[in-house]
């Protein structure tokens, strides 16, 4: 792998027409949404790293924030109810409507997004380890 861009803060750029998904590796509910994007993503534009990974602390320079998604895109970095509305523009039809929701204020979009991550666990479960990829998907995830 080529030597990574970096962006004025010190986190990794992303290159160019890429888009990195970093994600809880222990969630159901987050696992899942790997899931579903790998299916509906044909373009291949999304790779994956878990939260918990050497992948993830590289990219963003130390620590991830905790209890979000992070969508790391043309050099910029988008949390919670942003990235996920991204990550749907950025898959086939019907998903890109979702980004309609843009238009919702972001302090009531995060809202219900943290509503949802402070439940995620009871709600659908929780991981021993994080997943590891099919031979078929390994690609799409960074190590």
């Amino acid at each position: 792998m080529p030597a990574e861009a970096r962006t004025e803060d010190g986190t990794a750029k992303p290159p160019a027409g890429e888009s990195i998904v970093l994600f809880d590796g222990v969630c159901n509910l987050c696992n899942g949404l790997v899931q579903f994007v790998l299916k509906r993503d044909r373009a291949e534009r999304f790779r994956f790293a878990s939260l918990q990974s050497a992948a993830a602390r590289r990219l963003l320079n130390g620590d991830p924030p905790a209890e979000t998604i992070v969508l790391l895109e043309r050099g910029r970095m988008y949390l919670k109810s942003a990235a996920a509305l991204r990550i749907a523009r950025g898959l086939r039809f019907p998903w890109p409507v979702l980004f309609a929701f843009v238009a919702v204020p972001r302090p009531l979009r995060d809202a219900i997004y943290d509503w949802v991550a402070r439940h995620r666990y009871t709600w659908f479960g929780k991981r021993a380890s994080c997943m590891l990829p099919s031979p078929q998907m390994r690609g799409r995830f960074l190590d």
